[in-house]
């Protein structure tokens, strides 16, 4: 008697099941077993489906991206680049505190105390991902003169989305949203000036 066909199965929940053991035990902390167990799917499946743990992780981070893009879209949509960066700090603040067993950032948990290279390179092109979607909208502020002329869009992408890590270890310990807003609104002091006030203290 032949195999039968893979029990099909809802990819997205299981998905969503997966997140959350990664989210917890991090990706080598993570078992096979644990996974399967949590997706409510079998080995054969989840190979069948996935491929490795691995490719796995990448499918989870994917599906991580597509739940908590809209957050980024919407601090990029903001009218000048102060609101940009203060909006994507202030939701990040809320995201990341929330209140669940599964704190912070993924794109920062999955990765703690990872033994192979490829799983953090992987979790760090995809920080970079919104290093650059950030670099590339403070580039378009201090071409439109939002920005003071001595801005520098990498520089300030990357102060950001360093500031998002920082906050992401934070809530894992225990930091509450009024915790994560307070480094917000501190971030926001160092973040460069309008050109508007720019102007405003040159006078």
């Amino acid at each position: 008697m032949g195999m039968g066909r893979p029990r099909e199965f809802d990819v997205k929940n299981a998905l969503d099941r997966a997140m959350e053991v990664f989210w917890s035990k991090g990706y080598d902390g993570a078992s096979m077993a644990e996974l399967t167990k949590a997706m409510g799917i079998n080995s054969p499946s989840l190979y069948a489906c996935f491929g490795s743990k691995e490719g796995l992780f990448k499918a989870v981070l994917d599906r991580y991206a597509e739940l908590r893009i809209q957050f980024l879209d919407d601090a990029l949509a903001e009218p000048t680049a102060r609101q940009a960066a203060s909006t994507l700090l202030s939701s990040a603040a809320r995201l990341y505190a929330e209140e669940n067993d599964y704190r912070g950032c993924l794109l920062v948990q999955g990765g703690l105390t990872c033994g192979c290279t490829t799983i953090p390179e992987e979790l760090a092109k995809r920080r970079e991902r919104v290093e650059l979607a950030l670099r590339d909208r403070f580039a378009r502020a201090l071409s439109e003169g939002d920005l003071g002329a001595d801005a520098n869009p990498a520089s300030a992408a990357r102060y950001v989305v360093s500031v998002l890590i920082g906050m992401g270890v934070q809530a894992t310990a225990g930091a509450s949203r009024s915790d994560l807003q307070e480094i917000a609104d501190l971030a926001m002091q160092a973040f460069p000036a309008t050109a508007k006030a720019e102007a405003a203290a040159s006078a």
